[in-house]
């Protein structure tokens, strides 16, 4: 089974050597580039709860300096293992939905007037800290990532990607889904995935690709890529 994985190589490598150790063909290519934002200095001492939507938001901002006895709710499992990583303990993981991650928050938070400080990149599916705020948290948001789209495909890749089309490819966000679109028109391979399974986390970024033909499409969160596979 070849399977074509489409986020950045650091979120990547886990699950391209999971694979390879079970006897799948990875192929792997990045859709989207994170770049670092600057952002005001911040008084790290003043948050005691963090909320980190990605694991780009984790590894955009410097760490050293917050209590890692903060509370730290994180969307889903990969980012809770980044920001274990990088020394946090207290941590609380949302399956990968943005919506659980809201209840979680409100399920678990008693003090509204102690500062939150929520972390994200530029552009988000869901205001979480806006509704949060109206729930009465206090709450910052701090944009410390941006992500623009992968243009281009090598010319080897491309080469290796006709030769051997994967029988699965999984997305992981709307920006990813609009820049497998641009790139499957640029290099004219609309008709080449008849017969490959659509993996795709929510049906927003499934909508993305509707107009291309698959096998079927399958929605997902986070860490069940491998139990999927064997679904197929």
């Amino acid at each position: 089974m070849h399977v074509l994985l489409t986020r950045p190589l650091e979120d990547s490598i886990d699950l391209i050597k999971r694979f390879k150790d079970k006897g799948f063909t990875v192929s792997h290519l990045p859709l989207i580039k994170i770049n670092k934002l600057n952002h005001p200095k911040l008084n790290s001492s003043d948050y005691k709860i963090i909320i980190f939507t990605s694991s780009n938001a984790i590894r955009n901002i410097d760490t050293k300096d917050f209590d890692k006895k903060s509370l730290c709710f994180c969307v889903g499992d990969a980012t809770e293992k980044t920001a274990k990583q990088k020394g946090f303990y207290n941590t609380f993981s949302a399956g990968g939905n943005v919506k659980n991650l809201r209840e979680l928050i409100l399920q678990n938070l008693e003090k509204k007037t102690e500062k939150i400080l929520y972390v994200s990149g530029e552009l988000v599916s869901y205001d979480l800290d806006k509704d949060l705020i109206k729930e009465g948290l206090n709450v910052q948001r701090l944009v410390n990532y941006s992500v623009c789209h992968v243009e281009d495909i090598s010319f080897d890749f491309l080469r290796q990607l006709k030769k051997k089309i994967p029988d699965i490819v999984f997305i992981y966000s709307q920006n990813s889904a609009k820049s497998f679109l641009n790139l499957i028109k640029k290099y004219e391979l609309e008709d080449y995935w008849m017969k490959t399974n659509l993996m795709c986390i929510g049906e927003k970024t499934s909508s993305v690709l509707n107009e291309l033909k698959w096998k079927k499409i399958f929605l997902f969160n986070p860490g069940e890529e491998e139990f999927l596979l064997y679904k197929i």
